[in-house]
Order: C-alpha cells, then sequence, then structure tokens
C-alpha cells in the first residue's frame, strides 16, 4: 500500500525519464547513456530532469559560475595573457586555484556516482550494464581525474616557482628591451668553485619578443664594468691582471674574495658578471638565470631529449691524462645529422671543445639553447611538466622576480615564433682565431657593432621585401664571374699518387671519402695523437641548426 501511495498516478508514471521500471529495454540503454551524457557536458542536468532536482539546481549554479570564470580567463588570454599568467603564478591565488580544483574534481566525482544511481543498472540489459559501468568510469578519469591532475600541476608549479625566482621588485625595459644574463655553471667535484663556461646575454626587444643572444668566450680578457658598478673601483681598467683573468674566473673571484662588495645579494658571483658583461656589451643586464651544466642532462632527459642538426662530428671527451694537458682518446663520438640527443649526448655536444675552437662550442651551445626553447611546446609541458619542473627546481637559480613571471612566459611565447638573432664577441664576428681578439678586445667597436645590429633589427621589419631582390638581380652574373677561380679547385682535393697538384702531401682524408668518415677511423686519429688531421675533419662540427 505504501508502494502505491509513493507512486505518482496518471501519465507521470509512464514518463521513462523519471520512472523507468516502465519503459522498454531499449529505452532504458538510451535513457543510462543519455543521462551520462548530460553529467558530462552539463553537471546537474541529470539529477534535474531524472533525479533530485535541488541538487541538481545547485551543481548547475556551480556548472555556470565555472563557465563564466572559463570565459573570463579566454577573454583575458587574448587581451592580456601576462595578467592571466601572473594571477596563475601569484601564490595566493595559485593555492586558491588548486583547492578549487580539487573541489571540483570531486564534485564531479560524485555527480557521476549519483547519475549511476538514478540510471539504475538493475533496470538494465545484463549485457548493457559493463558498457555503462566501462564508460561511467572512463567519463570520471576523463573529468574528475583531469581536475585533480590539474590541482597537481598547479601545486608543483607554486613549489617550483616559489623556490626558483626570487622576490623582489619588477624589472622595466631598458631602451625597449629586457636583457637576461644567461651562464652554464659547472662547478665539478675536479674544480674550484663554480665557472660558468658558457656566458650568453639574451636581449628581447619587450613589445615584439624578438631575441638576441650576444654570447661571450670563457676565455675573454679585461672585461670592463660600468662606473656605478662595486668593481670598477677594484678594477678601474677593467679585469685585466693577465691569462689568469679570463670572464668565467670572476665569479669565483668575487665570490671569495668581494663578496662584501654586494651587500645584501643573494649571489655576489653572478651580480659581478652582470656587471662585466653590462659593460662589456654596453647594455645593462637587469637579471641572471644559472643553469648547472651537471643539472642539465637531467632537464634535457625531462623534456624526452632534444632534437637538432649536429652539423659535424664531435667527440665525447676522455679524462685528462694524468701529468699532462692532454686527453685519453674520446669516450664516444656524436655523429653528424638531425638527430634526438638525449641528456648525456646534449651535454657533450654542449660542452666539446676538443680538437676545435671554443667558437665551435659557443655555436653549439646556441643551437642547443634555441632547440630546447622551440621544442618547449605546450603538449611537451602538459606530458613532462613534473619531471621539468622537478629537474629546473634542482638545477636554475635566478634573480627574476616572481611576481613578474607572468611577463616574462609572455615574452617567452612571443619569442618563441621568432628567429633567434646571434652574435658572438669574438670570431667570427669579431677578428678570428689568430687574431686574440678576445685577449686584447676593442671595447668601443664591440659596443658601436652592438648597437648597430639592435638597430638593424629594430629596423628590418619595417622594410621586408626589398631584401631578397639584390641577391635575384646578382645571381645571373655570379657564374660568370666564379668560373675561373673554382675550376682549379678539383685539381688541389687529391692526388694520383698522394700528393696535392703542387706536391704537398695529404695529411687529411680525400674529399670524395669524406662522406665515409667513421668512428673507427676518428678513434684511430685520437689514439695515434693526430689532432691537425681531426681539427681539419671536426672544423664543421659548429655548423649546427635546431632539428
Amino acid at each position: 500500500m505504501n508502494q502505491q501511495r509513493s507512486e505518482p498516478s496518471g501519465s507521470s508514471y509512464t514518463d521513462p525519464v523519471r520512472y523507468p521500471q516502465a519503459a522498454a529495454p531499449a529505452v532504458r540503454t538510451k535513457r543510462a547513456f543519455i543521462l551520462l551524457l548530460l553529467t558530462l557536458v552539463l553537471p546537474g542536468s541529470a539529477q534535474v530532469v531524472a533525479g533530485d532536482r535541488r541538487l541538481g539546481r545547485r551543481a548547475l549554479q556551480v556548472t555556470f559560475a565555472v563557465w563564466a570564470v572559463a570565459i573570463a580567463a579566454l577573454i583575458l588570454a587574448v587581451t592580456d595573457r601576462a595578467l592571466l599568467i601572473n594571477v596563475l603564478t601569484n601564490g595566493w591565488a595559485s593555492f586558491l586555484i588548486m583547492i578549487v580544483l580539487a573541489a571540483l574534481a570531486v564534485a564531479w566525482g560524485l555527480l557521476f556516482l549519483n547519475t549511476l544511481r538514478i540510471i539504475r543498472p538493475p533496470l538494465l540489459q545484463r549485457r548493457v550494464r559493463p558498457l555503462v559501468s566501462a564508460c561511467l568510469v572512463l567519463l570520471m578519469v576523463g573529468t574528475s581525474g583531469s581536475l585533480a591532475y590539474g590541482a597537481y600541476l598547479m601545486n608543483v608549479s607554486r613549489q617550483t616557482f616559489g623556490s626558483i625566482f626570487a622576490s623582489g621588485p619588477s624589472l622595466d625595459p631598458v631602451d625597449g628591451r629586457y636583457n637576461f644574463l644567461l651562464m652554464g655553471g659547472d662547478a665539478g667535484e675536479d674544480r674550484t668553485g663554480l665557472r660558468p663556461d658558457s656566458i650568453s646575454m639574451i636581449s628581447v626587444d619587450a613589445k615584439t619578443g624578438q631575441p638576441v643572444t650576444f654570447s661571450i668566450p670563457r676565455n675573454f680578457q679585461n672585461a670592463q664594468f660600468p662606473a656605478d658598478s662595486p668593481l670598477h673601483d677594484v678594477y678601474p681598467d677593467g679585469y685585466n691582471c693577465g691569462d689568469e683573468c679570463i670572464i668565467n674566473s670572476l665569479y669565483q673571484t668575487v665570490t671569495e674574495n668581494y663578496a662584501d662588495l654586494y651587500p645584501g645579494a643573494a649571489d655576489p658571483g653572478a651580480e659581478a658578471m652582470m656587471d662585466a658583461v653590462s659593460g662589456s656589451l654596453g647594455l645593462e643586464v637587469q637579471a641572471y638565470v644559472i643553469v648547472d651544466m651537471g643539472g642539465f642532462e637531467q632537464l634535457v632527459d625531462a623534456m624526452g631529449g632534444v632534437t637538432i642538426n649536429s652539423g659535424g662530428w664531435v667527440p665525447i671527451t676522455a679524462g685528462e691524462i694524468p701529468g699532462t694537458n692532454r686527453h685519453y682518446p674520446p669516450d664516444g663520438w656524436i655523429p653528424p645529422g638531425t638527430q634526438t640527443l638525449d641528456g648525456y649526448h646534449a651535454l657533450w655536444y654542449a660542452r666539446s671543445r676538443e680538437f676545435v675552437t671554443d667558437y665551435h662550442r659557443i655555436a653549439r651551445q646556441q643551437c642547443v639553447q634555441q632547440a630546447m626553447v622551440a621544442q618547449m611546446d605546450p603538449a611537451t609541458l602538459l606530458t613532462r611538466f613534473q619531471a621539468i619542473a622537478t629537474a629546473g627546481e634542482e638545477i636554475v637559480k635566478t634573480d627574476l622576480p616572481q611576481d613578474q613571471l607572468g611577463s616574462f612566459v609572455d615574452l617567452a611565447l612571443k619569442a618563441k615564433g621568432q628567429p633567434m638573432e646571434r652574435m658572438t664577441i669574438g670570431p667570427p664576428d669579431f677578428g678570428s682565431a689568430a687574431d686574440n681578439f678576445v685577449t686584447y678586445p676593442d671595447f668601443n667597436l664591440i659596443h658601436a657593432r652592438v648597437q648597430e645590429f639592435l638597430a638593424g633589427l629594430e629596423a628590418a621589419p619595417a622594410e621586408p621585401a626589398p631584401a631578397p631582390a639584390p641577391a635575384e638581380e646578382a645571381a645571373p652574373a655570379a657564374p660568370e664571374e666564379a668560373a675561373p677561380e673554382a675550376a682549379p679547385a678539383p685539381e688541389a682535393d687529391t692526388g694520383t699518387d698522394g700528393e696535392a697538384a703542387d706536391g704537398t702531401p695529404i695529411t687529411e682524408v680525400p674529399q670524395e671519402e669524406e662522406t665515409e668518415i667513421t668512428v673507427e677511423y676518428l678513434q684511430y686519429l685520437a689514439e695515434i695523437g693526430d689532432d691537425a688531421t681531426l681539427g681539419s675533419l671536426l672544423n664543421n662540427n659548429g655548423e649546427c641548426s635546431v632539428g
């Protein structure tokens, strides 16, 4: 009798949405999947039409509120992306977002379970029940699981940003550009202190994001200091105490002897390097980033490797022979061609300079930097975020202010779509290896060339069309002018009796065999100490590009 009183009379009892017991099996199956779809697309709507209307209305209110926030975020991403990123990276705001995401994940999961109760699986055909259950699980993983993962990533990012970035005043662009000093620090067990063997100043246009890299060789001497630098009084004529005062020794020198000149600085050595690069380039460096080269391997592995066109063969340097300045034969070789390097090989590709010059290494370091920026896309970040964040937390030090992180991320996103212009303060842009330019640098020339370079970049977008025209007009005349000089070249490459055309013995691989260079042959040359031939064969290992 109670059952009769609880069941409505008339046509409402035959409503298959709220009362599926009176419906045909096919209708019950269709109803089950529609209710799951409603909970997926519009959480709460399934409860309104077939269950607890009060619960459904509350869930719909939350759903519409979330939609409003999401739409506002999309609008903000288009109109003021930097502000949106600043909100997401702010400590308290990110904590609140993490809590909301976790709560939504739990609530959505409970709604799906409530929807399953409304579906009433016992009323479904036996063969349909497993399919409905499987769909429910997949939908819960895709919705609640995604929100929970988002909350987890938000927590990881909060910890990472808090440990890497500094608290401090925001930076303003200088002459329309942000200038950052990027150093690859090498503090191995066989070294005293940290030596920044990779030194680059990254200059980015504050409006367009157009990036420029100025690379400074590790053995650059007589580095200058701005007049307002505390080191200007110590080294009024520059860091010029001879071969011991190459620029990569400045970091440790200041850390050990002049740290008191930078009171309150978290890293006096890095502050000194900023001053040295500022004075030498004539550009104000505003912040620094130090990447531990030992941990660089971990970062590349976290990214899933880095893809480059590696140019020529690159040796993996072995240990140093005791009592000499020579090394044992290489532990391995990185071949030419487009390939994805893991952390170990990417590290050696960027740091090896055996048999070649420091300028070959600088070119390869620039390639690796560009490749890593190009590869740091949303898909890589999403799928490998924890590993990348963990690696970054362990190997990166910087004084970039966290409160301005949104602006810099926005700037980085703009820079990704543009080519990285490069200049080396040494060969090939300044003199040659024989000129000793880095030992006796001409700072007036450096300052002038740097300013001309930046001015040319600013003017370039205004007249892109005329640039290729001269080359196209000159192209037909080039073969006629070049032909007389090009003709003798084949005779000078090889001879039939192992001599060049002028009788000089051949000490390098004949031209027609260069494409057949093998690891075994390179290793043989290293074992017999034929550095001259190796230097000739490896001379192209700085001719690399992003893969």
